[in-house]
């Protein structure tokens, strides 16, 4: 228990641990370093599905239980997609009112971490014993360039740096109530941890194929991104065969 709630609370408060930048950054990032940020979190989050979660469900679950885990990760997300209004971070224009836009933006980041934060509960309730370090870390690393990214949209909204701050720092703490809630059921479901690995593994990908990986490629970035992209899956592989 002690060990999901420190992963838990280290990858969710990773989300503030990249936003702090903001506090000594200028207001502006080009648009290549926000696609390379983005990139490298994506080939991080791919590593970890392809290596932990997709692995360790098919070998408690098999195919079928990986199949229904992973679509239902995949429709939850495309039905939370639908339902919560999608604001591009960086090619946002002024059409909507501040308290309104910013609003959204918090919505729809903070709706966005639910499914991460399960991962890493569900992640912690497998038999394997590096899987929920694991995927804790790979969150916290996408965690970090978001939480900036998420900062400097509001501080370029005229809201302060410290209050900019705090904002994206709650957005990423409601992970740690959807990680200990997955540990928790899988936990008393032993059956559903294969289907808990597998869903998390859908959300994961769907998060990287529809938001990431488009986002990255969305300002003649997409050579530099790729290698970044890449660059995520070398240091994620690095960090599951060292530790």
């Amino acid at each position: 228990m002690n060990q999901v709630l420190a992963g838990s609370v280290l990858s969710a408060l990773s989300t503030g641990l990249g936003a702090v930048l903001i506090l000594f950054m200028a207001k502006s990032l080009t648009h290549q370093w926000r696609d390379v940020l983005l990139a490298f979190s994506a080939g991080i989050m791919m590593a970890a599905s392809m290596m932990s979660l997709i692995p360790e469900s098919l070998k408690s679950g098999g195919f079928s239980t990986l199949t229904v885990g992973l679509s239902a990760g995949v429709l939850i997300l495309t039905l939370l997609e639908m339902t919560v209004p999608h604001i591009d971070l960086e090619h946002t224009k002024s059409g909507l009112q501040f308290d309104e836009k910013a609003m959204l933006i918090i919505a729809a980041i903070t709706l966005h971490n639910l499914p991460e934060g399960l991962s890493v509960g569900v992640s912690y309730a497998s038999d394997a014993e590096t899987t929920g370090n694991l995927i804790a870390l790979a969150i916290g690393l996408q965690n970090a360039p978001e939480g900036f990214l998420v900062a400097l949209f509001l501080v370029n909204q005229h809201i302060s740096r410290f209050k900019a701050f705090l904002i994206a720092t709650l957005t990423g703490a409601v992970e740690i109530v959807t990680s200990l809630l997955g540990f928790y059921l899988t936990s008393l479901f032993r059956g559903l941890v294969p289907y808990g690995l597998a869903f998390a593994a859908g959300a994961m990908l769907f998060i990287i194929y529809k938001e990431l990986i488009p986002e990255s490629h969305g300002d003649g970035n997409e050579r530099t991104s790729t290698y970044a992209f890449i660059i995520g899956i070398l240091f994620m592989i690095f960090l599951t065969e060292s530790f």
